[in-house]
């Protein structure tokens, strides 16, 4: 079950809700949204459920040991929860990987096993390691009852699609939250809003990504470069918009039930730096990798050599985290080459060049990103690369080019706008219009009430006559 889907929406989301408003004490909501936690996770594979309850029972046990040992234990205790959290995603998230790596370099194992990825386990796995992370460090305080923090592992909102919350911004919205009218309204806004974004934006730049993508790599091969760079730029519009629009609605049904979930996305594609890009992009990994993994070894702390080496494992690691294939790490060191430039050879030099240059650079470093992102097989990759420059011989363009772009050319362009701050940025203005202005007021109050439900009726619209509804968190 996905959250982009009609079923979710009038029926899972609906008979959830229903539960957090009928009953009032917070310990049987609490109860409520645990079952219904389980079931949605058990809707993708019940067996992998046991998994989530390993890991959880691991990270339970040692932070309530964590508190109460001496510090040599409390080192101990960490280590080997963390090592049993990792351990059970690296059996079954890299087994394949490892095994399909040794297999082409030494010609063992014969066969390469094959294990289904529990979905979500990148997400909550990382969330464990927080919690009993910050107990360690005595940031929060171990969870006593079982199931509390099994709650906090498998919410639904945010269990296999992120964004990746920490126990210490949520503990007290799990046992004391309080919902008000301002909120449910605000949350039912940013749900829409991110229902809109994946079910009529997000699939759509998908359909045009995959005309040109969806090939074998000799097909890829033979493709018009136009076509590729318009799959291309139609991806980097689809992932952003399905990843933010995922993290959009996990804080909007949040909210709706008085959890307060951190951003996640703030348009990163006005970034005018790659360090400002990671900045507004999936933020609760970087800051993850920045406050468990880079600090911990050292940061910048310990001079150039080392901070470069940091940087290295950081960003090694932040590929590998996204998939167990060798072109997310690529992708992922990609990234580190031109944070290691903007760091030690621009510097401040990068503040000199006028910033819609910045950007437009940026947008270039991105979108090559995606590219290797994309694909898996280097074959298809490699054909990719050459072919956006007319390398594999093949030709500029098409009918199949012209009529695509035909055909979609006011969808993508407002996509690429939905990619920007302007509605945010036109909405602020007409609130602040609203507050001296009784005419502005009232068309704000009608558009604020009725911009929902007209995005709720176009996304199940959309929903409702389209079976194309992609869901890229499964390699996750």
């Amino acid at each position: 079950m996905v959250f982009s889907s009609l079923l979710f929406v009038f029926v899972f989301l609906s008979f959830n809700l229903l539960s957090q408003i009928v009953l009032k004490k917070t310990e049987y909501k609490n109860a409520a949204m645990l079952a219904f936690s389980i079931l949605f996770y058990c809707w993708a594979g019940p067996v992998y459920f046991l998994l989530l309850l390993f890991d959880t029972f691991v990270c339970w046990g040692a932070a309530r040991l964590i508190e109460n040992a001496d510090k040599a234990d409390r080192k101990i205790l960490l280590g080997f929860s963390v090592f049993a959290v990792l351990l059970v995603l690296g059996i079954f998230k890299y087994t394949g990987f490892v095994c399909g790596t040794l297999q082409s370099i030494f010609g063992f194992p014969s066969e390469v096993v094959s294990i289904a990825l529990p979905v979500g386990i990148s997400f909550y796995s990382f969330q464990l390691i927080s919690y009993v992370a910050d107990v360690y460090r005595g940031q929060v305080a171990a969870q006593k009852k079982f199931w509390v923090l099994l709650l906090y592992a498998c919410l639904f909102h945010q269990c296999i699609a992120g964004p990746i919350v920490r126990y210490s911004d949520v503990e007290k919205d799990i046992l004391t939250r309080r919902v008000n009218r301002a909120e449910i309204g605000r949350g039912i806004s940013r749900f829409t809003v991110g229902l809109a974004k994946k079910a009529v934006l997000a699939n759509s730049c998908a359909a045009v990504a995959d005309l040109f993508f969806d090939k074998t790599a000799a097909e890829l091969a033979k493709t018009p470069a136009l076509g590729l760079w318009l799959a291309g730029f139609a991806f980097m519009l689809q992932i952003y918009l399905d990843f933010s629009a995922y993290s959009d609605m996990a804080i909007g049904m949040g909210l709706m039930c008085g959890f307060h979930y951190r951003e996640n996305f703030n348009y990163p594609y006005t970034a005018d730096s790659v360090t400002d890009f990671w900045r507004r992009w999936h933020i609760s990994l970087s800051t993850f990798f920045r406050d468990y993994v880079y600090i911990p070894l050292g940061g910048n702390r310990k001079g150039t050599a080392r901070q470069v080496f940091n940087l290295f494992v950081v960003w090694g690691l932040t590929g590998l985290w996204h998939g167990a294939s060798w072109n997310y790490v690529i992708w992922g060191l990609y990234f580190f080459v031109f944070l290691i430039i903007e760091k030690f050879v621009l510097g401040k030099k990068l503040e000199r060049i006028p910033k819609a240059v910045r950007i437009i650079f940026v947008l270039i470093i991105v979108y090559f990103c995606w590219i290797i992102f994309k694909f898996e097989d280097f074959a298809s990759l490699g054909a990719v690369l050459r072919g956006l420059f007319g390398l594999n011989r093949n030709p500029f363009g098409g009918k199949a080019v012209a009529l695509a772009v035909k055909s979609n050319y006011r969808l993508l362009i407002f996509s690429a706008v939905a990619c920007l701050p302007l509605g945010k940025k036109i909405r602020t203005a007409l609130y602040e219009k609203s507050q001296t202005s009784a005419p502005v007021g009232v068309i704000y109050g009608i558009w604020d009430v009725a911009h929902p439900a007209a995005l709720l009726i176009l996304s199940s619209m959309a929903l409702a006559g389209d079976t194309y509804n992609p869901f890229l968190y499964f390699r996750f």
